[in-house]
């Protein structure tokens, strides 16, 4: 799925949260969003998911306005905090609920997630039985990264995927996105504090301060150590 954002402008208050005037992201691209506490990178995900609605300009997706079509909706995947959760539900009643909005069957939610097995938290036994709400932190922010991957989206959105995880879950979900983006071209934009990993896993990496678009590159071999010398600096 294309993204496009042109001649956006975001302020609350008197403050600029975000000014960006042209941003593009290609169908099957995976670009990592970085930068400082405030920068705006959330600004930035939620309009995109029209969450909130720009001062100024037009975000669209595959030639789409997001703020007047609902087409995108059942392509698209995100999972940004905690209130995309429902905390009363046990991890496969979400999940099947997830999988029945977009269109899913139960055999075919069950099938969907046998790829991602390995990252989502137990479902058997006693852990299968607790509310997401029962769950740790971790545990939790799983289920919904596994919730906005399984259903295979033409563009999925993450804010701060790695948080919250530990080594070894970083790790597989790292193994997850890029066999996602491998046997589906899903475009991904995906926020992270984070450089070690989302260099690992982002082929362009954009840098927001202060609301502002600094730097808009492809990765490379050299890319960690320059953003390591840039917020060092």
């Amino acid at each position: 799925m294309r993204v496009e954002l042109t001649d956006i402008l975001k302020r609350y208050g008197k403050t600029t949260a975000l000014n960006v005037p042209k941003w593009t992201l290609d169908e099957g691209e995976i670009v990592g969003l970085v930068g400082s506490n405030g920068a705006g990178k959330t600004t930035f995900l939620r309009l995109v998911l029209d969450l909130l609605q720009p001062d100024y300009g037009e975000i669209t997706l595959d030639g789409q306005p997001v703020s007047k079509s609902v087409d995108w909706k059942v392509r698209t995947g995100s999972y940004l905090d905690e209130s995309f959760l429902m905390g009363f539900l046990t991890i496969s009643e979400y999940l099947q609920f997830t999988g029945s909005i977009y269109g899913f069957q139960n055999g075919t939610t069950e099938r969907a997630l046998e790829s991602f097995a390995s990252f989502l938290p137990p479902r058997t036994g006693d852990d299968g039985n607790k509310l997401i709400r029962e769950l740790s932190s971790g545990n939790s922010k799983k289920v919904g990264i596994v919730a906005a991957m399984f259903i295979r989206p033409g563009l999925l959105i993450l804010d701060e995927p790695f948080a919250s995880l530990d080594p070894p879950s970083q790790i597989r979900l790292k193994r997850c996105l890029l066999t996602l983006a491998r046997e589906s071209g899903t475009t991904m934009i995906i926020s992270s504090h984070d450089l070690g990993h989302v260099t690992e896993v982002c082929s362009r990496i954009t840098v927001l301060d202060e609301g502002h678009i600094v730097k808009n590159e492809k990765t490379s071999s050299a890319t960690l150590s320059e953003l390591q010398t840039y917020f060092s600096s």
